[in-house]
């Protein structure tokens, strides 16, 4: 009988092969029948992995939450349940795949982050959108109250103004970018104008500006980064303070970053990506373990002093002694 345990492990251990067949081939009496088996018929709760990873989280009042979508690349299957055509910001285009609406905790330092929580994104399923699983994850956070975080991430595809006031209401802080056609206003006497026809405020962009959001009943301020290569984000956050200033609001939102970070290691080192089931129940128990596989080596990583693609590497260093000093194919010159 095979084991939630051994299939994650198998996920830590195998190189590059994530198939029922090759664990099967590789485990004494388990056989591929048995490995799809435990796929399609377990039933492992999305809560596993925010009980798993609650108590190692390093929160404080000063921590982060980060909310992004990534992409499952399936391109190449055409009976995968879950896989849908949609956008993949990885390829910059349309693609087939599964969807992952990832909530990520940060305590603000540099590598130090765990996937707190997921939501799969299967509209023709659930008839759930990105944003219904935003306010799901980000609702259950603020019902259990076990985080001293109250600062959130994400990019323009959750700045609608329901998520907004949720935040908000909730006591909350967010700083999240606009889309270049979002509309908002200075004054009631000038009304609602594009962001790109608004005037610089007099001091500059160093402070931000105080703007009203179309339907939002709430000021937010509004700041204009230019990176390097001339791209421009607008950044707003609810977060008023005076003492606000642009270098603190590029700092927060390069925080936002370490969601990239996971979502990059979370495909190369889980094999989230590789499974080949068809049946929707075993894709969606595979990426629960490819989860706690991730939380596993990153914890492990952390005792060992590494990154958590050195460990990831390490663990094969033995077998490759082994093989440097005795060859099983060996060179013809």
């Amino acid at each position: 009988m095979l084991t939630q345990t051994a299939y994650i492990e198998y996920l830590l251990s195998t190189p590059t092969n994530y198939t029922c067949t090759h664990l099967a081939a590789h485990l004494p009496d388990v056989s591929h029948d048995q490995v799809n088996r435990f796929l399609r018929m377990s039933t492992l709760p999305v809560n596993q992995l925010r009980e798993l990873v609650q108590p190692l989280l390093h929160d404080s009042p000063e921590a982060f939450l980060l909310v992004d979508d990534s992409v499952q690349d399936k391109r190449y299957s055409r009976f995968i349940a879950l896989a849908k055509r949609q956008y993949s910001g990885n390829v910059h285009g349309m693609v087939t795949g599964i969807g992952l609406v990832n909530l990520v905790h940060s305590s603000g330092e540099a590598g130090d982050f765990l996937p707190l929580d997921y939501r799969i994104y299967a509209p023709d399923q659930d008839e759930q959108t990105k944003n219904d699983h935003f306010l799901a994850m980000f609702d259950q956070v603020v019902a259990e109250g076990k985080l001293l975080a109250r600062t959130i991430l994400f990019d323009s595809w959750y700045a609608g103004s329901t998520n907004l006031k949720r935040i908000h209401r909730a006591g909350w802080t967010f700083f999240t970018t606009l889309k270049s056609n979002r509309l908002v206003s200075l004054a009631k006497e000038s009304g609602y104008q594009g962001l790109t026809t608004l005037e610089p405020p007099p001091g500059g962009w160093s402070q931000g500006v105080e703007v009203r959001l179309k339907e939002v009943p709430f000021g937010v301020k509004r700041f204009k980064l230019v990176a390097t290569n001339g791209d421009i984000e607008w950044v707003i956050t609810n977060h008023l303070a005076a003492h606000l200033t642009r270098e603190m609001v590029i700092e927060a939102v390069q925080v936002r970053w370490q969601v990239e970070e996971f979502h990059r290691s979370f495909k190369q080192l889980t094999g989230s990506e590789k499974c080949q089931c068809r049946k929707e129940m075993a894709q969606r128990n595979h990426l629960a373990c490819c989860y706690l596989a991730w939380v596993s080596l990153r914890q492990h990583a952390r005792r060992m002093g590494q990154t958590i693609y050195q460990a990831h590497q390490q663990q094969w260093a033995p077998y490759l002694r082994q093989l440097l000093q005795k060859p099983i194919i060996q060179a013809l010159v």
